[in-house]
């Protein structure tokens, strides 16, 4: 078997974790390929003996990885399945985070996570993303046109509402005047949309949300959409650029921008435990149980 690792960041709190993580698959012989920087973040702060294999950049990574591990929260995850890609690399989520809706194993379940995975005790559970067209022009997207959580349309540098026309499958739907539009998957339902009055989507649900981001017309709600429409999207206003975001990176486009998203053509597998659920999750991280009348279930 060969893994992967990444982080952004070390965690003094998690050291002790991340050691039992690699003394772990260690142990069981497999081969451990870690991303170079944090390797080099790993070797200055805890004591690493043993000789890993490592990868500079992501276009490195092939088929030939059976899992990658992520460590740290849901926005390293994100920036995880940047780099898989198309490459149907499943991702196991080490929550040294907070919130940790996408990384659900816990930094101190690391040993019990090994143990399911060796013995073949979890699920895979594919989650959608989003692809976006009319940002060819733009080097800081360039190919990397895709978003796991949401693709977001919103102001820069200015007070002043957009106005962002949208049509779905080429019929019009409505001019939101807003501060922005966001476009979600079930995966990102639980995040910026979620914040923005949107509603919770269960992966498996085949839809979309389309949330508009502090609509100046207290009758414009968030809607959700089938996921195989087409959603078209032109901006104007006042100012002549506006941000587009897909999950953490963001670009500036010019005003009258037609921007086309659909649903991508791959999609991204995350390890699921057999002792997890999406619901298991959503309970505990919104704190669903903390109602006294619901102690007794």
């Amino acid at each position: 078997m060969k893994v992967g690792i990444y982080g952004q960041f070390y965690q003094e709190d998690s050291g002790e974790n991340i050691q039992d993580l690699l003394h772990g698959l260690n142990k069981e012989n497999i081969e451990v390929v870690i991303e170079k920087e944090f390797f080099e973040l790993l070797k200055q702060h805890t004591d690493i003996s043993h000789q890993y294999l490592h990868f500079s950049t992501f276009e490195e990574l092939d088929k030939t990885y059976d899992l990658f591990f992520s460590i740290g929260g849901d926005g390293t995850i994100l920036k995880t399945a940047w780099f898989i890609r198309d490459l149907g690399i499943p991702i196991v989520g080490i929550n040294t985070g907070r919130l940790g809706f996408l990384a659900t194993i816990h930094k101190s379940e690391i040993k019990k996570a090994i143990e399911g995975i060796l013995h073949k005790k979890y699920t895979l559970v594919e989650r959608s993303l989003l692809s976006v067209e009319g940002l060819s022009d733009n080097p800081e997207i360039g190919k990397d046109n895709f978003a796991l959580n949401e693709i977001a349309v919103s102001r820069k540098n200015t007070a002043a509402m957009l106005t962002m026309t949208v049509w779905l499958d080429g019929e019009y739907l409505n001019a939101f005047w807003a501060d922005g539009v966001i476009l979600s998957t079930p995966t990102g339902s639980t995040s910026y949309s979620l914040s923005c009055g949107g509603p919770v989507i269960l992966p498996k649900t085949d839809a979309l949300v389309l949330t508009p981001i502090a609509p100046h017309n207290l009758n414009v709600r968030p809607l959700v959409i089938p996921d195989n429409i087409e959603v078209t999207m032109k901006v104007s206003g006042r100012e002549d650029e506006y941000l587009v975001s897909m999950d953490a990176r963001i670009t500036t486009v010019k005003k009258d921008t037609v921007l086309t998203i659909r649903k991508a053509p791959f999609k991204i597998s995350l390890v699921q435990l057999h002792d997890s659920s999406f619901i298991k999750t959503l309970r505990k991280k919104l704190l669903w149980g903390e109602d006294k009348r619901n102690r007794k279930h």
